[in-house]
């Protein structure tokens, strides 16, 4: 769609996926869903918002920076940005960009599946065993254990069809296209994170039994990847939290109840205005009519929208307990990748202390060979001694060197023992 002016930005490519009457589907490409204009017109969005969704529609500098986890509910749409699950829901259709991406392609053809699912007309129900605990075996006995425990299973059955959806009533359309973003969401950063602990414990296993350059690279990346995981996954479970406690939020999310209850605040105020008209006709032709009062308490009697959101926060609270688990799991594995690091920092600062310790021990040798070689230089010196006069038979060299050797091997124990007395050595 062209204007006047300039052509209006082209979108990128987005799927269509919408349900009506049983189980039709459609898939749209981006000659259908093509430009921002055409975008708000059918979702009744900002721009900024499409903008969060389609890198395409926004500059190179936006496009690259880092967008918040958000579900947000506006008035005919709700815009879901959760990693990888990126749609905007209305009450009759699911809009996906990129579809072809092979990361979002699985949300696309998951959301075909489960909506068509939901969609398609639910058999009708087998008759009922008998009640009040009878129930007919294969011989046409009656057996009344059978029916007890059947009772119990109907009635667990029932429990768990009231958690998830109310029992028999099914959910609204934007409630399960919800489910399958968050579920979609969910399971991916689950993927990665149990992807990063196969290979993030063998990887620093190995780093504890052996230090090496190329085991430290190895976990260096895992550690990068480990916080990058645990930054998304703290996202979504922010943003579950905070509709949690917002019911406001969770009201802005009732599209279906939204659409009717507008609706027939039309009605009202169309059967209102009517009746305005016909009571003012109605004064004109007789004096001191009273009909305005109730006309004006029919007016205000209409309350503000607040639909009933138990089954949306069920639905908030079992995804929730999913990522809060996803984050625990990624909790434990940075706390074994800290344990390893303070292992390894130990294992490090033994060498090194070995190595101050190797040091001394060569330096004290040192000073000791050099005191040797003093005494040797005195002796060297060219001055006549009585000893230079002892003949050459007499074992006069060999005493004054090993005198030498036993005095420094003296000197070199009697400074190792005034070092382990200091505490210097071990």
């Amino acid at each position: 769609a062209a204007g006047a002016g300039a052509p209006a930005p082209a979108a990128g490519e987005w799927a269509a996926v919408t349900a009506g009457g049983g189980a039709a589907w459609a898939l749209s490409p981006v000659e259908e869903v093509g430009t921002k204009q055409e975008l708000m017109r059918r979702t009744g969005l900002p721009p900024r918002d499409l903008r969060a969704l389609d890198p395409a529609l926004s500059s190179a500098a936006s496009a690259s920076s880092c967008r918040p986890s958000a579900i947000t509910g506006r008035d005919r749409a709700v815009v879901v940005n959760l990693d990888r699950a990126r749609a905007v829901i209305t009450a009759s259709e699911v809009l996906v960009p990129s579809p072809r991406d092979p990361a979002v392609a699985p949300l696309v053809r998951e959301l075909r599946a489960r909506l068509a699912l939901a969609a398609s007309p639910t058999p009708a129900p087998s008759p009922s065993p008998p009640q009040h605990g009878m129930a007919v075996g294969m011989d046409g006995s009656i057996s009344p254990s059978q029916a007890s425990r059947g009772g119990e299973e109907a009635a667990g059955n029932g429990k768990d069809g009231e958690a998830l959806g109310g029992g028999d009533k099914a959910l609204p359309f934007e409630f399960r296209a919800l489910e399958v973003c968050l579920e979609f969401a969910c399971k991916s950063l689950e993927h990665e994170t149990c992807t990063l602990e196969k290979e993030a414990y063998p990887a620093l296993d190995e780093l504890t039994s052996k230090v090496s350059t190329l085991n430290l690279e190895r976990v260096r990346q895992i550690k990068s990847r480990l916080v990058a995981i645990s930054g998304k996954v703290q996202k979504v479970r922010d943003e579950l939290e905070h509709l949690l406690d917002d019911d406001m939020d969770m009201a802005a999310l009732h599209l279906t109840e939204k659409l009717a209850y507008q609706s027939s605040r039309f009605d009202i105020d169309k059967e209102a205005s009517e009746l305005e008209d016909h009571s003012s006709r109605d004064e004109e032709g007789v004096e001191g009519g009273g009909g305005g009062d109730g006309d004006d308490e029919t007016i205000a009697g209409g309350g503000s929208f607040s639909p009933n959101t138990d089954e949306l926060e069920i639905l908030l609270e079992s995804y929730f307990v999913q990522i809060d688990g996803t984050l625990n799991s990624l909790s434990t594995l940075r706390e074994y990748v800290e344990d390893t690091e303070d292992y390894i920092n130990m294992m490090l600062d033994e060498k090194q202390n070995q190595l101050l310790q190797m040091g001394i021990l060569l330096s004290t040798g040192t000073l000791v060979s050099s005191c040797a070689i003093a005494v040797t230089g005195v002796f060297g010196i060219n001055v006549h001694i009585s000893l230079y006069d002892s003949p050459a038979s007499s074992a006069a060299f060999p005493c004054a060197a090993a005198g030498i050797v036993a005095g420094s091997l003296a000197l070199y124990l009697a400074a190792l023992l005034c070092y382990k007395r200091a505490g210097i050595l071990q």
